[in-house]
């Protein structure tokens, strides 16, 4: 853009010397360096903080399903990459052996209940203990207590999404064995009841950027095209400056300057929501400062959209 300028700058002087209206002396055959100087030391220099610019990546949650219970798989109605509603069945485990469970304790409480039906009278009558009926009241009440946690887990025979989404890269198929360990997700499942949209944004240039503040972005998903947004927070946190529990001592390492991450919404959420994934694109920040600077910018940005047309990377 500067080049253009100062290409535009060129052809006017050149017209204006030719016409005799400005003489051709020394100070305009240096003209364009003070011109090229000014351009660098008032716009294009502010601009970067003014009306920052960096790579954008569209990323959602993603939840590693693992059953609560362990058994065989019986049943896997979902399909990979298909639309999901929270609540919709992911996959069956074989129930038989938890229903079995189930039903051997309520055979127990029944006899405890009739034990303890039993002891009561007995204790009333003065024939029996006080402690035999207190007895059999605590066997009746872990009963019960055994009986929820087996119908919890017979409910949990029936794996269901945990919200709108859909499941990616599905292996999962019946006869397969799954377990309850933390360590052996089955299946990942992309939840995209809300779209993260992230912006690196280098530190030097951040430091104007505010919740609220209007935002344009184009995606190499929609080439040609620029959608408009608001920023919505900045992350107060990246990794290289995350302390880890640990129980040695500071480990100095050598510090880097990582780029801040901004988070912003579009305007467009039927569009953000459409959005796979890993989509990236480019996105400029319009702050409150060097705001002449943001007409370049806009038209930065849309250079870079029609070039995604023909640059895959």
């Amino acid at each position: 853009m500067i080049v253009v300028l100062l290409n535009v700058y060129l052809v006017i002087l050149f017209c204006l010397v030719k016409l005799r209206i400005v003489p051709f002396n020394l100070f305009w055959k240096v003209s364009p360096v003070l011109v090229l100087l000014l351009l660098l030391v008032g716009l294009f220099i502010p601009m970067n903080w003014g009306a920052p610019q960096g790579p954008a990546l569209v990323v959602r949650n993603s939840v590693a399903i693992v059953p609560n219970v362990a058994g065989e798989v019986i049943d896997v109605p979902v399909q990979a990459n298909t639309g999901l509603k929270a609540g919709d069945v992911l996959f069956r485990i074989d129930p038989v052996p938890f229903q079995a469970k189930l039903d051997a304790l309520e055979a127990q409480l029944q006899l405890a209940k009739l034990r303890l039906d039993e002891t009561t009278r007995l204790q009333r009558t003065g024939a029996g203990r006080a402690f035999d009926m207190e007895q059999a009241q605590a066997e009746v009440d872990q009963l019960q207590a055994e009986i929820v946690s087996a119908k919890w887990d017979l409910d949990k025979t029936v794996v269901r999404a945990p919200a709108g989404g859909y499941v990616t890269n599905l292996a999962l198929r019946s006869g397969a064995r799954v377990s309850s360990l933390p360590l052996s997700p089955v299946m990942a499942f992309i939840d995209t009841a809300d779209t993260i949209i992230g912006v690196e944004v280098p530190q030097i240039d951040a430091r104007y950027v505010e919740p609220g503040q209007p935002v344009e972005a184009t995606f190499k998903f929609m080439p040609g095209k620029v959608y408009t947004g608001k920023v919505e927070s900045i992350l107060q946190a990246i990794a290289s400056g995350q302390v880890q529990i640990s129980g040695a001592a500071v480990s100095p390492t050598a510090i880097k300057t990582a780029p801040l991450v901004v988070r912003i919404r579009l305007d467009d959420a039927d569009f953000a929501a459409r959005m796979p994934a890993g989509t990236t694109g480019d996105a400029a920040i319009f702050t409150d400062h060097v705001k002449a600077a943001h007409v370049i910018r806009r038209v930065l940005l849309r250079q870079v959209a029609i070039m995604n047309y023909v640059i895959p990377f």
